[in-house]
C-alpha cells in the first residue's frame, strides 16, 4: 500500500483535463474500432480474401484472446502511472530499451492504420458525392479535407472529440443493428444457417488472413489506457472501459458478419464479396430495407471512417505527448494548450506526418481500398499483434518480479494470451504474402515493422548514452 502511494505521488502531472468517464472512453474506443467501417469495409474483405464464411468465428476467437489479454492489462493499470499504454507496460516489464522500441513500433503501427483508414474515408466520401450529385472528386482531395477537420478537433479539448464520437457512434451502430435485424427477420437469403459458426467454416480459406483482419477490427481498445491522464478515476475507469469495449466489439462483429453471410446466402457470400467488396453492405441495405437505407449507410460510412481516424489521431498525439513529457522526444511535444488543455503540438505533428504519408500514396497512384486500406491496414495490424504479444510477456515478467497480482491475473491469463497471440502472429506472417499480393511487397511491409522496433532500440541506446537522466524519467 505504501509503495502504491509513493508511485501515485511520482506520477507525472500532465495538466490535461480529467473529464472522461467510462462511457466517454468506451465511445472513443468503439468509435476507433468503427462498427460500420468493419461491417461495410472489413468483413467483405475477410469474406473475399480471408477464410470466407468462417469470418464470425474469427471475431469470437480474437475476442476471447483479447479478454484474456485484458485480464493482465487491467491488473497493470494501477501500477503504470503514465498514458503511454502498450509501451509503458512493456517498459515496466522489460526496461527502457525494449520500451522505447515498443513506443516506436506503436507510433509507426498507428500511423500505418491512420493512412489506411484515411484512404477509405476518401473513397467512401467520393462514393457519397457521386451518388447524390454525379460529380467525381478525387479520393485524396476528400481524404485531405477529412484530415483537416480531424486535425482541428484533435487540437481542441478531448471532450469535444468525445461528444462528436459519441454522436457518430450511436448513428453507425444503429444502422448496422437495423440491417442485421432486417436480415434476421426476413430469414436471410435462403433461411438462417448456423454453418458459418462451425469449425469447418473457420478452417476454410486463408485462416491467418481472416484472423489478422479480425484483429484489425479491434484496433483501438488500447486507447483506454492512452486516455489515462484524462480519465476521472483511471484505476477504476481504465479496466472497466477495456473489458466493456472488447466484449462489445466482439459481439457486434461476430453477429453482424453472421447476419451478412446469411443475407447474401451462405453458398454465394464469398463470391459476392470478392466481386464487389465496396458495394456489399449498401446492397444489403437496399435489398432488406430500402434505397433510402442504402444512401444513409453510405453517408454514415463516411462518418464512421472519420470517427475511426479521429480516435487514432488522438491516440498518436498522446503517445507523442507522453514521450515529450518524459524527455524522450522534444519537450515541446509535451506542452499543453493554455485554453483547450490539449496536447496541441503533438496533435499538429500527427496531422503533418499523416498528411505527408497520405500524399505519398496518392502520388504513387495506389488504389485507396484494395491497396492502401488492405496493405497498410495489414501491416499496421501485424505491428499491433507484436505489441499485444510483448505486452502480455511484460505483464508476466512484471508480476513475477513484483508479486502484486494473483496467479490468474499475473500469470495464467497473460500466458494463455501470449500463447494465442504468438500463434496468431505465426499465422499472419505465414499468410502475409497472400494479403499483399507479392513476396516483394510483403517483405517491404515486414521490414517496416521490424525497422520500427529496431530503430526504437537504437533510439533508447542513444538516449541512455547521451542523456542518462532520461532512463529515470521514463520509469
Amino acid at each position: 500500500m505504501n509503495q502504491q502511494r509513493k508511485e501515485r505521488k511520482q506520477e507525472v502531472t500532465t495538466d490535461l483535463d480529467r473529464t472522461l468517464g467510462v462511457p466517454q472512453i468506451v465511445f472513443m474506443v468503439v468509435a476507433m474500432a468503427a462498427p460500420l467501417t468493419v461491417f461495410a469495409g472489413l468483413i467483405p474483405l475477410m469474406l473475399g480474401s480471408g477464410n470466407g464464411i468462417g469470418t464470425p468465428i474469427d471475431f469470437v476467437i480474437v475476442g476471447v484472446v483479447l479478454v484474456l489479454f485484458t485480464v493482465g492489462y487491467s491488473a497493470m493499470a494501477p501500477e503504470v502511472r503514465n498514458a503511454g499504454a502498450f509501451y509503458s507496460y512493456i517498459q515496466r516489464g522489460f526496461g527502457t530499451g525494449i520500451g522505447l522500441g515498443a513506443a516506436t513500433l506503436a507510433l509507426v503501427t498507428y500511423s500505418l492504420l491512420i493512412v489506411s483508414v484515411s484512404a477509405y474515408l476518401g473513397a467512401a466520401s467520393r462514393n457519397v458525392i457521386e451518388t447524390f450529385s454525379g460529380v467525381s472528386v478525387p479520393w485524396w482531395c476528400l481524404a485531405a479535407a477529412g484530415l483537416g477537420a480531424i486535425g482541428y478537433l484533435g487540437y481542441r479539448n478531448v471532450e469535444v472529440s468525445a461528444r462528436v464520437l459519441g454522436t457518430l457512434l450511436v448513428a453507425e451502430v444503429g444502422i448496422v443493428a437495423v440491417v442485421d435485424l432486417a436480415i434476421v427477420l426476413r430469414g436471410g437469403d435462403h433461411g438462417l444457417s448456423a454453418h458459418p459458426l462451425t469449425w469447418d467454416a473457420f478452417t476454410s480459406g486463408a485462416t491467418g488472413t481472416g484472423i489478422m483482419f479480425a484483429v484489425f477490427g479491434f484496433v483501438g481498445f488500447e486507447a483506454t489506457a492512452v486516455f489515462r491522464s484524462e480519465a476521472k478515476d483511471p484505476d477504476r475507469t481504465i479496466p472497466k472501459a477495456t473489458y466493456i469495449a472488447v466484449v462489445l466489439i466482439a459481439v457486434i462483429y461476430a453477429f453482424s458478419s453472421w447476419a451478412m453471410i446469411n443475407g447474401l446466402g451462405v453458398a454465394r457470400a464469398v463470391e459476392a464479396a470478392a466481386n464487389d467488396p465496396e458495394g456489399l453492405a449498401p446492397g444489403l441495405a437496399t435489398r432488406y430495407l430500402s434505397r433510402a437505407a442504402h444512401d444513409l449507410m453510405q453517408v454514415l460510412l463516411v462518418t464512421s471512417f472519420f470517427a475511426c481516424v479521429l480516435t487514432a489521431h488522438n491516440v498518436v498525439a498522446r503517445y507523442l505527448f507522453t514521450l515529450g513529457r518524459q524527455g524522450a522526444l522534444p519537450v515541446s511535444l509535451g506542452v499543453v494548450h493554455p485554453a483547450h488543455r490539449s496536447p496541441h503540438v503533438a496533435s499538429l505533428l500527427t496531422s503533418g506526418v499523416i498528411g505527408a504519408l497520405l500524399a505519398a500514396t496518392a502520388i504513387a497512384g495506389l488504389e485507396p481500398v484494395v491497396e492502401i486500406y488492405a496493405w497498410f491496414g495489414g501491416a499496421g495490424t501485424l505491428g499491433l499483434i507484436v505489441l499485444l504479444a510483448l505486452t502480455s510477456a511484460a505483464v508476466v515478467v512484471h508480476f513475477r518480479r513484483a508479486g502484486t497480482a494473483t496467479v490468474w491475473t499475473g500469470t495464467v491469463a497473460p500466458v494463455l494470451a501470449l500463447g494465442a497471440l504468438g500463434t496468431i502472429l505465426v499465422l499472419v506472417i505465414g499468410n502475409f504474402e497472400l494479403l499483399i499480393g507479392s513476396r516483394t511487397g510483403a517483405n517491404v511491409f515486414l521490414a517496416v515493422v521490424v525497422a520500427a522496433f529496431v530503430g526504437g532500440l537504437g533510439w533508447a541506446a542513444l538516449l541512455s548514452r547521451r542523456r542518462p537522466e532520461i532512463d529515470a524519467a521514463l520509469e
